[in-house]
């Protein structure tokens, strides 16, 4: 057996093991939760947007830990500053400038409520969710790998908040929304939260493997099809001539190339998770909405008519 084949056994054999630990803290939200795992493993960052009070924060905390990755929290607010984020530089007692690494040097950084601060501080993020460094007084520091951004996003109150730039919404692999649970989902949250309990996770994953797993999926083979089918979805979200009518009619500017290689990743991904060694077309339309819901910006006409993302996504498929 190669080493191929046994990153890949080995990957069959744990992704269930840490479905099952996240399991016992979080309730439902099996596809999200399968959707960050995806990103991890195609090297992608996330955003999840939801209501308060459904688990986001709960659940990255419980993915860090079952992976065995350093984890922190920045809580996004209008008076936060890029320095705080990154990091600072100060004098020491030897008056020499020594730097404080900020909490952007964690494997896994949850940017919590992150369009509540101004752009200002949310590019800083930008540079070290593409580069994976940051640059602090004309010094660069490399952040260790693996590392991800996931970041959440109330949709309710919009007073008091920024819009993500659209440059920084495309460093986002995929935009996963986190709905209610069931009343069956519910009922077993209520029960668990409401008593004693002393459930801990156990790591499943370790970073060297997080690492092989994720030079698998660049290694996985894509048929020519595969590939042209997932560049010919994102470019009929771009408006021109030959353009399907409903983007015609709704869509101000489409998805870029960016999506193009997260679909293919992220179907790279899926494939491996589904024990085949190469994705197919159902593995690139899983991904689909995901990529491109947050790529396309509807224009006026759309948001008067009640026309959504998904439902442009959906007839483009």
């Amino acid at each position: 057996m190669n080493k191929v084949d046994q990153t890949f056994e080995h990957l069959t054999r744990k992704y269930p093991e840490l479905k099952a630990e996240i399991a016992k803290v979080i309730v439902g939200q099996d596809d999200i939760i399968h959707k960050i795992l995806l990103s991890i493993l195609a090297d992608g960052h996330s955003l999840l947007i939801g209501v308060p009070g459904l688990a986001k924060t709960l659940m990255i905390q419980s993915l860090a830990q079952a992976l065995d990755l350093s984890f922190s929290r920045i809580q996004f607010t209008p008076d936060l500053m890029p320095s705080d984020i990154l990091g600072n530089e100060i004098l020491d007692a030897n008056r020499n400038f020594k730097f404080i690494k900020g909490p952007v040097f964690a494997h896994i950084i949850l940017a919590d409520e992150i369009n509540r601060t101004p752009p200002k501080t949310q590019s800083a993020l930008l540079e070290a969710m593409q580069e994976k460094k940051v640059t602090v007084a004309g010094n660069d520091f490399t952040l260790e790998k693996p590392f991800f951004v996931l970041a959440t996003q109330n949709p309710i109150e919009q007073e008091g908040t920024y819009p993500l730039p659209e440059a920084q919404l495309d460093r986002f692999m995929f935009s996963l929304y986190v709905d209610y649970p069931s009343e069956r989902e519910e009922i077993d949250i209520v029960t668990r939260t409401t008593i004693p309990s002393n459930q801990t996770i156990r790591p499943v994953w370790t970073k060297d493997d997080i690492l092989a797993f994720q030079n698998l999926v660049r290694q996985v083979p894509v048929t020519p099809n595969v590939v042209q089918y997932a560049v010919g979805v994102v470019r009929r979200t771009r408006t021109g001539k030959d353009a399907p009518e409903i983007v015609r009619k709704y869509i101000r500017y489409g998805a870029g190339p960016r999506a193009s290689q997260y679909m293919i990743l992220g179907a790279k991904a899926h494939a491996l998770t589904q024990g085949k060694l190469a994705p197919d077309i159902e593995d690139v339309q899983y991904v689909a909405e995901n990529i491109l819901r947050h790529r396309i910006l509807r224009n006026y006409k759309a948001e008067a008519e009640g026309i959504t993302e998904k439902e442009i996504i959906a007839n483009i498929l």
